[in-house]
């Protein structure tokens, strides 16, 4: 009896110490796991650290930048229309030139835009001779949205129903060529335009060839005589299909006769290169 009991204790401490190795085995394997996780989440958390580190280091450095423009005064900015800046420099470019636009033109001028189309086209109509012209339709500015269109009037550029460029017409282009090559990134479209009388001579078979026969003079002419890149030119003919008149008079189509160069330029570098000569 005492020999069946004494088996009956040991098979019991057998199953009760196998039972033990089991759990120890799968909490070490737990434990194990448990462990790689909190290596990996300190990894992570070290990497997440980093970054934070690299992000704060950029804020900081641009917040440096911000606050060098904000001391320096000439570096400031004011907005023209919805989508343009211009430094405090530039404006003062700017007034200066105002003072000697005609005032009467000066109080039309509701905007600070306004106030940019005026100088801007006074500065390029000083740019060359205009004492024999009187019309303001011989050189049109408009900025929009940093686009500069600059609309030149065929009498300023070439002699009628011909499409070589005249030397009356070398102050302005000389102009515009150092403000197309102040900037590497500028391109440049000029497009020409003529009224709808109809033309045929033995250069020249219709409105659509002189328009762009004309559009390419001047665009050789930037390029040979004032060393324009040519890949950042571009020519193209609108022959009479855009009007800014009705061709009804002499004087509706001579507005309609010209030559429009579409320009996107740093508008700041453009005022610095128009400013008027001391």
């Amino acid at each position: 009896m005492i020999k069946k009991i004494s088996i009956l204790v040991f098979t019991s401490i057998v199953i009760m110490s196998c039972v033990s190795k089991k759990k120890y085995v799968a909490l070490q394997k737990e434990n194990g796991e448990i462990t790689s996780e909190l290596q990996k989440t300190r990894v992570a958390k070290e990497d997440l650290e980093n970054k934070f580190a690299e992000i704060q280091a950029r804020i900081d450095s641009y917040n440096t930048k911000i606050s060098k423009l904000t001391e320096d005064n000439d570096a400031k900015f004011v907005a023209v229309g919805d989508d343009m800046l211009i430094s405090n420099d530039t404006r003062k470019r700017m007034n200066e030139t105002l003072k000697l636009v005609d005032p009467a033109a000066l109080a039309k001028a509701e905007t600070l835009k306004d106030s940019m189309n005026l100088a801007v086209g006074y500065t390029l109509r000083k740019s060359m001779d205009t004492s024999s012209l009187n019309e303001d339709e011989d050189i049109a500015i408009n900025i929009d949205e940093t686009v500069v269109m600059i609309s030149i009037s065929d009498k300023l550029l070439f002699n009628t129903a011909s499409y070589k460029v005249s030397n009356k017409a070398n102050g302005i282009l000389q102009k515009l060529a150092d403000v197309i090559n102040s900037e590497p990134s500028i391109e440049v479209m000029v497009e020409g335009h003529t009224d709808a009388r109809s033309i045929n001579t033995g250069a020249v078979k219709d409105n659509w060839d002189l328009s762009v026969l004309r559009a390419t003079s001047v665009v050789r002419k930037l390029q040979k005589d004032y060393k324009v890149a040519p890949e950042k030119l571009i020519a193209s003919g609108r022959s009479f299909y855009l009007p800014v008149a009705d061709n009804d008079s002499a004087d509706n189509r001579s507005k309609n006769r010209r030559t429009r160069i579409i320009i996107l330029p740093n508008i700041n570098k453009f005022f610095a290169l128009m400013a008027p000569s001391e």
